[in-house]
């Protein structure tokens, strides 16, 4: 059993997206440098209960990178989803996001509930409360984004794995995500922090009240910040379970991928 991928014209957007396993379907959202076939490809386990449907989003991967940054905001991401789903046949699912991917899953939640049936969110947040944190870290954002695009992908990807928030993975494992992170367009990576970068988005705080859906929040011991947002988070939300990882840090999904994959399924079982 080996993903597929197939390729879906989206709004005159090209999105390539990876399909894996069979059973109810779920939808998988990568994180910031990634891309749908990576991450589907670390969740066999799943793949053998349910179907797993993992798109490179907007700028990533093998899916369009484009010079216009209004299709990265999140109000035409979450629009494009689901697009894709009705094109796809499905009327609802699970989603799970990571980082960059699990604020587009919990914005999709807000704005499409009726579509989710359960959201998992791993190392993510709803977004920066004020006005003065979202105009900062836009600035801070477009730093990066104009780095990006002066520097080159090498310099920048460099620059990306030096990060402390890495330090959990193994040799080997940040051996293949450099792989993939390299065949990033520049641009596409550029007009993603510009369009859906954490102070971009809308703050979906006050949503978390209103989630109809069972929620599962998974987030890695060693990460300290995002394991405390997470708390923040499951005291709003009505129907939320925290899960922390043992020995993981902010991608539980690669440090600990058998648990990982066990609280998902157990979650998603229930």
């Amino acid at each position: 059993m080996h993903p597929k991928s197939t390729t879906h014209t989206i709004h005159d957007i090209l999105y390539t997206v990876h399909e894996w396993g069979i059973g109810e379907p779920l939808l998988i959202l990568h994180g910031f440098t990634g891309d749908g076939g990576s991450f589907c490809t670390r969740l066999p386990h799943l793949a053998r209960h349910y179907r797993l449907i993992a798109p490179d989003l907007l700028g990533h991967g093998a899916s369009d990178s484009l010079s216009d940054r209004t299709p990265y905001r999140m109000e035409s991401a979450t629009a494009h989803l689901f697009a894709l789903l009705d094109r796809m046949g499905i009327t609802s699912c699970a989603v799970l996001g990571y980082s960059m991917g699990g604020r587009l899953a919990l914005g999709f939640s807000v704005y499409h509930p009726t579509r989710v049936t359960a959201l998992i969110l791993e190392s993510s947040s709803a977004g920066l409360a004020t006005p003065s944190e979202r105009q900062a870290r836009i600035i801070s954002d477009e730093v990066l984004a104009n780095r990006i695009l002066t520097g080159g992908i090498t310099n920048f990807v460099d620059e990306w794995e030096a990060l402390p928030l890495w330090h959990t993975q193994s040799p080997a494992i940040k051996h293949d995500l450099r792989e993939s992170r390299l065949k990033n367009n520049p641009l596409g990576l550029a007009n993603s922090l510009r369009g859906m970068g954490t102070g971009a988005q809308p703050y979906f705080g006050d949503n978390l009240e209103e989630l109809p859906m069972p929620v599962l929040l998974i987030t890695g011991e060693q990460d300290e910040k995002f394991t405390q947002i997470a708390h923040s988070l499951a005291q709003k939300i009505p129907h939320a379970t925290h899960t922390t990882l043992p020995h993981a840090g902010h991608a539980g999904h690669l440090d600990a991928p058998e648990a990982y994959q066990t609280a998902i399924k157990t979650f998603l079982g229930q």
